[in-house]
C-alpha cells in the first residue's frame, strides 16, 4: 500500500516523521510548496520521503489530508474525482477559531461529513485523540498512546491497522465511522485538561484492559 500524507504543519511533520522512521516503503509527502517539504525532508533527514505537490500525492492508496476542517472540506470537494476508490485517513477535530467549541451539531463529525462528500472514497479516523507533541513523542514516562481508528469499511480498517503497527503507538479498532461524534469531543476535553494541569500539547489516551489488539474479529 503506497501512502502519502499532506501538509507540513505540526501534524503533518510528525507523521512524516514517524511513517518514515518506522513503515517500509517510500512515503510521498504533498505540499502547495513542494520545495518547503524537501528542505524538511532534508533538515529531519528523511531519506525514504519524497516530497510532490498535492495533485501528485493523490497517486497513493491511503491518503492523511492533514489540514483543518475548513481546507480539508475544499480538498475533498476540488479532488474528489481524483479521490474515487482511494482510503483518506481523517486526522481533524472541528474546533472552532478559539477551540472553546465544534464548528460541527451534536448529531455529526468530521469524518462522517468527509465521507458525504466523498462517497465514492473509503474514508477512516485516526490520531483525531492524538496531539501533535504526542506524534511526535509518542513514549512518554514508558508509556504509549492509544491511536483510536474508525470506519465503516473493515478491510480499509484492517489494512490500515496492519501497515501502521509498526508505528510507536497502540492502535485500537474504535468501531464505525459515527464513534468520530464522541472521539472528537472527547478530544476537545483532553485539551482542556491538558491546559488545566499544565502539560499542554502533551496529552493523549490510553485505556486499560486491553491486552491484544491484533487479530481483530
Amino acid at each position: 500500500m503506497n501512502i502519502s500524507v499532506m501538509g507540513t504543519g505540526n501534524m503533518g511533520k510528525a507523521l512524516v516523521k514517524q511513517l518514515a522512521t518506522h513503515s517500509e516503503g517510500q512515503i510521498l509527502w504533498g505540499s502547495r510548496n513542494p520545495g518547503e517539504a524537501a528542505r524538511l525532508a532534508k533538515e529531519f533527514q528523511l531519506g525514504n520521503i519524497m516530497t510532490c505537490s498535492y495533485e501528485d500525492a493523490l497517486q497513493a492508496d491511503l491518503i492523511i489530508p492533514a489540514f483543518h476542517v475548513p481546507i480539508l472540506v475544499e480538498w475533498a470537494l476540488a479532488y474528489k474525482e481524483q479521490l474515487k476508490g482511494k482510503i483518506v485517513v481523517d486526522i481533524s477535530n472541528p474546533f472552532n477559531n478559539d477551540y472553546s467549541d465544534f464548528t460541527t451539531p451534536w448529531g455529526e463529525s468530521s469524518a462522517e461529513n468527509i465521507q458525504a462528500l466523498l462517497p465514492d472514497s473509503t474514508v477512516l479516523g485516526a490520531f483525531k485523540n492524538t496531539f501533535f507533541k504526542v506524534v511526535e513523542e509518542p513514549v512518554f514516562q514508558d508509556q504509549i498512546s492509544d491511536v483510536l481508528v474508525t470506519g465503516d469499511d473493515e478491510v480499509a480498517v484492517q489494512q490500515f491497522l496492519e501497515h501502521f503497527k509498526p508505528l510507536p503507538f497502540r492502535f485500537i479498532h474504535a468501531g464505525k465511522l459515527v464513534n468520530n461524534r464522541t472521539i472528537e469531543r472527547f478530544t476537545l476535553l483532553e485539551l482542556e485538561l491538558a491546559v488545566r494541569y499544565n502539560t499542554y500539547p502533551y496529552i493523549s489516551l490510553q485505556l486499560f484492559g486491553i491486552k491484544d489488539t491484533l487479530p481483530i474479529s
